[in-house]
């Protein structure tokens, strides 16, 4: 069996064509153009890349983007305050406090200070915590799940009574793809750093989402023929045939997976794509509401 691929790429794209071109109609009739105000804290330079690229994003979808940056000793109260202004300010209508922030700032507090009508990474306690529950919907959902759920719609319309595997309980991937994998009715099951015997249980995974940062952890022996297998990792190996010296690889081990698996997403070109067209898909939303 030769796996079909899931071309987060090419999913991405079109997402985030669909957005552009109801950015341009909502500037047609005259209505507000969405914005997008994005915080980072510190000098990390993959959040400096990370902010860059949903600034070229917001730039290509005619989404107006206003960055600002603070350094890394800025108090809890600066921050705060500075959120509690965006929230006030109309140009903005989603605001993204990029993670991770340095230590001693405390993250979920400074969430907690933004409107939930603005949470566009759905990292909002309120957002997750009605994620967790029957009842109102979330508005937000955090962008990397979402954009799990859509590459699924893609290949199985239904995930009804479907085993699905999480490996990994992470805030940003693990606990929100499970809850909504849990909303779509499918029995989950969550693996992660205690769960004894990952393979036996992987085994009966009618969809296999692989979030737990290990390069190539799972083997082509742990996958159920036919499976689904969704690889959210991204490992850098080195490889000097490269021009960077490394190249990416997944979780999973692809050539492997491709050998058993029904359909995967392959790394890089699968989940990271994804993200930030939800982002902007999410940014279009907060301006409609």
């Amino acid at each position: 069996m030769t796996a079909g691929i899931i071309n987060g790429t090419e999913i991405a794209a079109r997402i985030r064509a669909e957005v552009a071109q109801k950015v341009a109609q909502r500037k047609a009739s005259g209505l507000s153009i969405p914005g997008l105000a994005t915080v980072l804290v510190g000098e990390d330079p993959a959040s400096q890349t990370y902010v860059r690229s949903k600034h070229r994003a917001c730039e290509e979808a005619g989404i107006n983007s206003f960055g600002f940056t603070l350094p890394a000793d800025t108090p809890q109260e600066k921050l705060e305050g500075l959120i509690s202004e965006l929230n006030q300010d109309e140009r903005v209508h989603g605001i993204l406090l990029q993670s991770p922030i340095p230590k001693g700032l405390d993250e979920q507090k400074a969430l907690s200070v933004m409107s939930i009508k603005k949470d566009v990474d759905g990292f909002h306690p309120v957002n997750i915590g009605r994620l967790a529950q029957k009842g109102p919907d979330p508005l937000f959902v955090s962008c990397t799940p979402a954009g799990i759920m859509v590459l699924l719609d893609k290949v199985l319309p239904s995930l009804e009574g479907m085993n699905a595997v999480v490996l990994g309980r992470s805030n940003i991937v693990g606990m929100p793809v499970a809850l909504l994998l849990v909303r779509a009715n499918a029995t989950v099951t969550i693996c992660h750093s205690r769960t004894r015997d990952i393979p036996t249980i992987t085994r009966n995974a009618d969809v296999l989402v692989a979030a737990i940062g290990r390069t190539e952890m799972v083997r082509g022996d742990w996958i159920k023929p036919g499976a689904v297998v969704i690889d959210v990792g991204i490992n850098r190996v080195e490889d000097s045939s490269q021009k960077k010296g490394y190249r990416l690889v997944g979780d999973v081990a692809f050539d492997e997976a491709c050998q058993v698996a029904g359909a995967i997403t392959p790394v890089p070109g699968g989940v990271g794509p994804m993200t930030i067209a939800m982002l902007m898909s999410n940014t279009l939303k907060a301006a409609e509401i």
